[in-house]
Formats: structure tokens, sequence, C-alpha cells
């Protein structure tokens, strides 16, 4: 059975989890790292998430993984192969660790802006956070067991934040924040 969709406040401790999980990674990979960065809902303060840290490593070659591959490893963290979505190599927690998601994606690519740039709008954009939150319950209520039609659910407030982001980014001249590395 796979485990049910649960959206909770956001939590303070959610960036001092992250801090924890980044110090561990940077130790372990080193040089290879561009920028370690914080994505996702839990990175953005006052927006409801499922309490999931996700991590964006960035790198400058995708192409060589193999390295990156075996110190995830050594940390506890399985590599996906399965993932289906080839502009990241994607990583899961072992059994009994904190639920986290680790992308890893190659420095400068689109995938790689666009969730900065969708977490540096919704933190500086209180009302299409909130608006993404409000969402985001209701259909956890409506797919709480139905994961891929959470998700897929979600798609259209997803990119309707991203075009606001887009106007946004060039109105002010957007660059992604400094790295959380």
């Amino acid at each position: 059975m796979k485990d049910p969709v649960i959206i909770e406040p956001y939590n303070d401790s959610w960036p001092n989890l992250f801090n924890e999980l980044r110090t561990q990674i940077v130790k372990k990979i080193g040089s290879d790292v561009h920028r370690v960065d914080h994505i996702g809902s839990t990175s953005v303060v006052g927006l409801a998430a499922k309490p999931i840290i996700d991590i964006q490593i960035s790198v400058r070659n995708l192409g060589n993984i193999e390295t990156i591959i075996s110190r995830l490893a050594s940390l506890g963290y399985r590599y996906r192969s399965d993932n289906d979505d080839l502009t990241k190599r994607y990583f899961r927690e072992s059994p009994g660790m904190s639920r986290t998601h680790i992308h890893v994606r190659q420095a400068g690519s689109w995938s790689e802006q666009f969730n900065l740039l969708f977490r540096d709008y919704l933190r500086t954009h209180e009302d299409d956070r909130d608006q993404y939150s409000r969402t985001k319950y209701e259909l956890a209520n409506r797919y709480r067991d139905q994961r891929e039609q959470y998700v897929d659910a979600k798609t259209e407030i997803v990119w309707d934040i991203i075009k606001k982001a887009n106007t946004w980014s060039q109105k002010i001249g957007w660059k992604p924040s400094k790295a959380d590395l």
C-alpha cells in the first residue's frame, strides 16, 4: 500500500532538517557539487506541505553521476534508476530515515532553474503561496490514497504560478538566490 497524501501546516523545523542533510551531503560529495538548495514546498515559509524535504543538488556534469550515486548511497540514499524524468537523477531515503527526495540536476538547466524560480516566487508572493496551500489541502482530501492523481491535479496551479513567476522574474531581473550550500 502506498502512503496516503498528507498535507501539514508549515513546520519551522523543516529548514533545520534541510541544513543537517545538506551538511552531510556536502561533506560526502564535496567538489562535485555546484550548489545545494532546499526546494519544494517545505522550503517556503508559510506553505503547507507533505512533510518531505526536497533537496536539489546542482552538478556541472550530469553525465558523471556514478560517484554521486555511490556517495549518496553511503549516506543511505537509494538511487531510483526507474525515474522517467531524464532531466534529473533521483534518490530516496532508505527505510527508517526522514522522508527525503534528492534531485540531482545539471547546473544552469531549465529544470534546475524552474524549481528555483518557483520557490523564490512563492517565498515573496504570499497570496499565491496561500492559494497553493489551499489547493494542496483540497487535492489531498480528494486524492488521499491516489498520489499520482494528486500530483497530476496540481499541474494547473503550478503552471499558473510559474507563468506569474516568469513575468515577475523579467520585471526584477531575477537570478537564483544565493545557494543554500
